[in-house]
Parts: structure tokens; sequence; C-alpha cells
């Protein structure tokens, strides 16, 4: 077990936390003795009340929301399934996307997606089988070498929704080790997804309250 001080707090208070998780960390406890050490369990070390309300892969980096107890959980889980939570994402992904949107405006992947289940963990587009899907995407700053640097806002919540979406387009994110080739998994060493902001309805008065976690790439 990692220490606690690990443990990068954004926000504490009676209801809810909001942690950065660091990529390469699970979020929730995995199958095996080996996958015990994860976020929800040293936030739990530390606030014995706190609950999961969402998730993060392992490989990806940034905000992620605590419950403070069964009442604030319920109410963050229902923020939830009624889009009232709005998450932001940066990553890079390999090769050059220009945005046909005038001033950068929004482009919208609108692609059913479902859980590869031959293949598992891995996502697929599937018309037949998917779920609807949708994520939005804008360039952010300037762009790297032979890469583009993007603004994501999952409008959905499916697994591995922006990976697969991304890399059914023609852009898989830099170091996927599940969604890219061997050369773009190569050109970084982690995932390049990182949950930047995250805003929400507070569970005790209801008002929006947002955080940001800076780019560690």
């Amino acid at each position: 077990m990692q220490p606690l001080s690990n443990l990068k707090v954004i926000h504490e208070d009676d209801h809810l936390i909001v942690l950065d998780k660091p990529a390469g960390l699970l979020a929730v406890p995995g199958k095996g003795p080996d996958k015990q050490d994860c976020l929800s369990a040293r936030a739990q070390a530390r606030w014995p009340d706190a609950l999961v309300v969402h998730r993060l892969d392992m490989a990806t980096s940034g905000l992620v929301v605590m419950a403070r107890g069964l009442d604030a959980q319920r109410q963050l889980s229902r923020a939830f399934e009624t889009r009232q939570v709005h998450k932001r994402y940066t990553a890079v992904v390999a090769g050059t996307l220009a945005n046909p949107q005038p001033d950068n405006g929004w482009n919208t992947i609108d692609l059913p997606l479902t859980i590869d289940w031959p293949n598992r963990p891995r996502s697929i587009v599937s018309a037949e089988l998917g779920k609807p899907s949708v994520t939005r995407w804008r360039l952010a700053d300037t762009p790297p070498v032979d890469a583009t640097r993007l603004e994501l806002e999952p409008v959905t919540g499916r697994t591995h929704q922006l990976r697969v979406h991304l890399q059914a387009i023609g852009y898989p994110i830099l170091g996927d080790a599940l969604y890219a080739t061997p050369e773009q998994q190569a050109r970084a060493p982690r995932l390049l997804l990182h949950a930047h902001a995250l805003s929400l309805p507070h569970p005790r008065h209801g008002e929006t309250i947002a955080f940001h976690s800076p780019c560690p790439f």
C-alpha cells in the first residue's frame, strides 16, 4: 500500500471529496490481491465514509469525485445519471486533426459502443449491439509535431468511450495500450488522457461547484 500522502486532494468537505488520480493507479479494486491498492481504498483509509460514484480508467489521470455517506452517494449518482455532471479531458492523439468548425467550435462523434466480450476489456463500435455514445471534441492549444492536442467532453459515459471514439475516427490517443498501434503506443510513456475539469451540483445545497486539474503532459 502506498502512503496516504500520495493522495492529491483537490477538495474536501462533509459531503464529498475530489481527488486527482495519477495515471497507473486503479480507481477501484480489481480482481486478485495484487489489485487491491487503488484510489478508493486509499481514500477510505483516510475517510471511512468515502463511497465510489464514478471511475477513471487505470491509465487515465485526473479528477475523481467520491461521496461521503450513502445519501451523498445517491444524490451524486443521480446527478451523473441525469447528466448534471460535466467533465472535460485533455488528450494528445496521433496525426494532425483539423477542426472543420469555425472559431474552433465543438464537433460530435456519435458512434454506438459495446464491450468486445471475446477481447475484454476492449470496447468496440457496433451498430447492432452498441449503446448510444456521444463525445464532443475541439482543438486545444498549440499542437505537437505529427499529433494533435484535443479537449474532449463525454456526453455519455461508456467504457473506454473517449479512447474508442478517437480510434474509430482514425486518431488514437498516444500511449494507448489497447487501441493504438505499437508505434503510437511507443510515442508516450503513458496514455495521454487527463480529466482536467469537473463540475457538478453539490449534494447539500445543489449549487454548481467546479474543479480543475492542470494537465501533466
